[in-house]
């Protein structure tokens, strides 16, 4: 009996919906992250006879850009929303170091390799190096904050740097693939003045128009959602998860059209979101079902990032260019990012983690393919293809596999570490004689469901691309 390609893309989407649902479970407790075996399963899948179509991301430039695009807004929205921690200059004090530190010294480093090993035109290795920047929102999951929670500081150093970095960087990164194209489009020449327009515009306009939009469409979403006066708009009292789509969509629209940073005014939606009215139930309704879609796109994505290495994708790939992903991953990142940190939050061990989980994924995916689309980049074209999913390829393994034993070792630590005050907590006996802190939790309207038994909130974290509880006194 012949299966048809219609028929045999249907059974592999329902069977990667079905894994995407069982592995955070089946993994919990190995070495093995969820990205792993989709990827996996991806190259397995090309092998079959099965009559699944071909995926060359030259070619198929143009649908990779759009879905890499939509599962980036996707676990962006959801990020936000389950960071617990407000907004502060001292509170955030590790991402603005991983932002305005080590993001530049990552993307020159990477670039000098680029430069050196692969003797590219400067713009080439510029755009590679900014492609590769960010810390990827989609495949950081593994490390990254849980659900939301109505406790204000529940997250570790760790989870938090790392998921506000992957909210924040997926836009920040945009100027320097911006500033690659201009000196492409220059011929590699610095004068000529494009410098300045970048500056002007690149920079300072479209990141504080995404900053903005994203502030104003986020509070005008609370006011609506949590505190309109006609019931029927005050959707958090229905429960409808989807509405979190909507804001993803509305954020990265209207943000896109004014000519701003989409990626970054959807984080800043989502936050701006929970901080309307941070211990309502509803924001856990919004982020699951968030990171629901997140997931099945993920599962999508990387089948198809492992049939095209299957299909020999990685052909134009050198040593030298293996060389600028493997620094990337084990020497420039972690150098980078424990220099950005130095004196910072933190224990020493919880900043070598941080500096370590520089994940890229689908993130890298995006900006090269918009970049392939935007400039003129010939015979390099797909070479940088292979250095890019190669790099992304070894972040997946190398980080999948140092997620759970890292985190859990962090959070062993951790609960041994005697407990700091922190403002709006007192100590309150806990079981065998010890002490834990207890916050003030105030659901807001309809969000007793955001508390936990006696009115605590539960804390969530992940460890290998899971959920985990972890209360105050985590043992």
């Amino acid at each position: 009996m012949h299966l048809s390609t219609e028929g045999a893309v249907y059974t592999c989407l329902g069977i990667g919906a079905l894994l995407a649902a069982v592995l955070p479970r089946l993994l919990s407790r190995l070495p093995v992250s969820v990205p792993i075996v989709f990827l996996a399963a991806g190259m397995v899948l090309h092998l079959t006879p099965l009559p699944l179509p071909a995926f060359d991301p030259v070619a198929d430039r143009i649908w990779v850009h759009h879905l890499t695009e939509l599962c980036v807004i996707v676990s962006l929205m959801g990020a936000g929303l389950a960071i617990n921690r407000p907004f502060g200059w001292r509170s955030w004090a590790a991402t603005w170091r991983l932002l305005g530190l080590a993001m530049p010294l990552t993307i020159g480093a990477t670039a000098l390799a680029a430069w050196a090993l692969l003797d590219w035109p400067v713009s080439v290795a510029l755009l590679v190096a900014a492609v590769l920047a960010p810390t990827d929102p989609v495949l950081a999951s593994e490390v990254r904050v849980g659900e939301p929670s109505a406790e204000k500081e529940d997250e570790d150093e760790v989870r938090f740097a790392l998921t506000s970095e992957a909210g924040l960087n997926d836009g920040l990164a945009f100027p320097f693939v911006l500033a690659a194209l201009a000196l492409a489009a220059a011929g590699n020449s610095w004068t000529g003045g494009w410098m300045v327009h970048w500056v002007w515009s690149d920079v300072l306009i479209r990141i504080a128009v995404g900053v903005t939009a994203g502030l104003a469409i986020g509070f005008l979403l609370g006011r609506l959602l949590f505190r309109s006066r006609a019931k029927p708009l005050r959707l958090a009292e229905q429960g409808e998860g989807f509405v979190a789509l909507a804001a993803t969509f509305l954020a990265y629209g209207l943000t896109e059209a004014l000519h701003g940073y989409g990626f970054l005014a959807v984080f800043v939606t989502a936050c701006a979101l929970r901080r309307a009215e941070h211990s309502h139930g509803y924001h856990r309704v919004m982020h699951s079902f968030v990171e629901q879609i997140e997931r099945l796109l993920m599962a999508l994505l990387l089948f198809a990032v492992g049939a095209y290495v299957a299909s020999g994708g990685l052909a134009a790939l050198t040593w030298k260019g293996a060389a600028v992903g493997v620094l990337l991953h084990l020497l420039i990142r972690p150098a980078s990012g424990w220099l950005a940190q130095l004196r910072g939050p933190g224990r020493p061990n919880e900043r070598a983690a941080i500096a370590c989980f520089g994940i890229r994924g689908i993130g890298s995916l995006f900006y090269l393919a918009y970049a392939c689309g935007e400039g003129e980049f010939g015979v390099y074209e797909e070479e940088m293809w292979a250095v890019v999913v190669f790099a992304v390829l070894v972040s997946v393994v190398v980080h999948g596999v140092a997620a759970a034993p890292v985190t859990s070792y962090l959070d062993r630590r951790s609960a041994r570490d005697p407990l700091r005050e922190r403002p709006g907590h007192e100590r309150v006996p806990g079981r065998g004689g010890g002490t834990h802190q207890r916050a003030e939790v105030r659901p807001g309207p309809g969000g007793p469901e955001a508390a936990g038994p006696g009115g605590s909130a539960p804390v969530r974290g992940r460890a290998g691309g899971h959920e985990t509880s972890r209360g105050p006194d985590r043992r």
